[in-house]
């Protein structure tokens, strides 16, 4: 009985600890590398939200006249990192990513439903017709906008059909439904969308589930799919990914 009665305080210890840090764990701030050098032409871009001062980056393209491609990083994510892999894909068209409220140099604190809600003014700032491009759990920030806005192109890398069931599948033996508070429901906000859709699903993924990627897959018929053997993190070392978001963008 004092066996059972301690292993019982010790989950609950533990229940309340992932509960109490859950927004340190998904949103690691301290996980997050140091900018690259950026070209010489960026620009630096600020946006006031009130409760929030988001810093961001623009890289131009050489054709102005193409879409301006919206990027979402993953949670360990520099945002500049990002837009220079996007600008080296892409160097035609303007690339514009923010850093994530919460993650220096942005001010406030990060959410899911602040992030999804940024989206839509990040968006509303700019002009012209937008590609969003979506990484990890930027995927599910990208879909939240391609379902409130309409885009040129939509492209998730490594996505999820809810991040709440992410979570749920990763921690099974806890009840994940009651305490995550960051869910982001992206199957759901993509039944809006009107854009052509681009999937890229790890095949090993060992952070988005296989079943949570697929799950997405299955409500957008008509999206293109590339499955590539790799990992979560992997996969943007991988041979087929660039020349694939290539053809995607273009």
């Amino acid at each position: 009985m004092k066996i059972l009665i301690a292993g019982a305080v010790l989950y609950v210890a533990f229940v309340a600890a992932l509960a109490f840090f859950q927004q340190s764990l998904v949103f690691p701030r301290q996980m997050v590398g140091p900018p690259p050098a950026l070209p010489n032409q960026t620009e630096r871009l600020t946006l006031n939200l009130g409760d929030a001062t988001l810093h961001g980056v623009r890289i131009p393209g050489r054709d102005p006249a193409r879409p301006t491609i919206l990027g979402f990083p993953g949670n360990a994510w520099n945002a500049e990192a990002m837009a220079l892999f996007l600008h080296q894909i892409a160097p035609a068209q303007d690339v514009v990513v923010y850093h994530y409220r919460g993650y220096a140099p942005s001010t406030g604190s990060a959410s899911a439903q602040a992030l999804m809600a940024d989206a839509l003014a990040i968006h509303d700032s700019l002009t012209g017709p937008v590609a969003a491009v979506g990484f990890s759990i930027g995927s599910g920030v990208a879909a939240h906008l391609a379902g409130a806005r309409r885009l040129d192109r939509v492209i998730l890398v490594t996505p999820f059909d809810s991040l709440a069931k992410v979570a749920s599948d990763s921690l099974p033996f806890l009840p994940v439904r009651w305490l995550f508070r960051h869910d982001m429901p992206a199957a759901q906000d993509m039944q809006a969308n009107q854009a052509p859709v681009t999937l890229f699903i790890a095949t090993r993924d060992e952070v988005i589930p296989a079943p949570r990627s697929n799950a997405l897959a299955d409500t957008l018929p008509n999206a293109s799919m590339t499955r590539l053997n790799a990992g979560h993190n992997d996969i943007y070392n991988h041979p087929e990914l660039v020349p694939a978001l290539r053809r995607a963008l273009r």
